[in-house]
């Protein structure tokens, strides 16, 4: 891993995992220092990250981590609507049956996975993302693929902020459940509809139980 893709990628995990809080100031000499590498990648990494952005340039501050909002949230939410929604109805289309009905049989399982032993739900949220690539591989776009990870990276902070409530969990595994059976349905207004579904009581529980910082 190049030096630069390993300071990225190290920023990035602490700023999505709220381990580098809002307003922090990335110093260069003391993000080098920790992340063990010279300031020239430092510089590329903290580049990439704002221009996801994750961090923005702060006058004589320097970079720091940025704030998300009550408004930012909406707004994510307004974008995830349009290209998840999109995705969903190409993918009930273009998409392997069979590969959606194996996903819709496994999260129509997952509780199993948030009621056990592992407070973190990995396994879990491992299969939503294995949800989330096979929608992307299904829908033959590239464009609109990059788009949806592009916007995943906020969505994770957005996640983490919100309560891990296991109830909400079994809700949403429920509706990501619902998706995957449209989608093998190839019905494109279901695939569609069952999204906004999930989106719309995704987006309620997240303004109902975090606090921005």
């Amino acid at each position: 891993m190049r030096a630069s893709d390993k300071a990225y990628a190290a920023l990035r995990d602490d700023i999505i995992e709220w381990r580098l809080l809002p307003g922090t100031v990335l110093a260069e000499v003391e993000q080098s220092e920790r992340l063990g590498v010279s300031r020239t990648p430092l510089r590329e990494a903290l580049g990439r990250l704002t221009a996801e952005g994750l961090t923005t340039a702060a006058g004589g501050r320097g970079v720091v981590v940025t704030d998300i909002s009550l408004a930012d949230i909406d707004e994510l939410f307004e974008l995830r609507e349009t290209l998840e929604c999109k995705a969903a109805a190409l993918a009930a289309e273009r998409g392997d049956a069979a590969l959606f009905l194996q996903l819709q049989k496994e999260l129509q399982e997952a509780p199993a996975m948030i009621s056990g032993d592992d407070p973190a739900r990995h396994d879990y949220y491992v299969l939503v993302g294995r949800l989330d690539e096979a929608i992307d591989t299904a829908i033959s776009n590239s464009y609109l693929a990059q788009a949806m990870r592009s916007l995943r990276v906020h969505l994770v902070r957005v996640r983490r902020l919100a309560a891990d409530d296991a109830a909400r969990l079994t809700a949403a595994a429920a509706e990501h459940a619902a998706i995957a059976e449209a989608i093998a349905a190839r019905n494109p207004r279901l695939a569609a509809a069952a999204t906004t579904a999930h989106l719309h009581r995704s987006l309620s529980h997240v303004k109902a139980t975090q606090t921005p910082h």
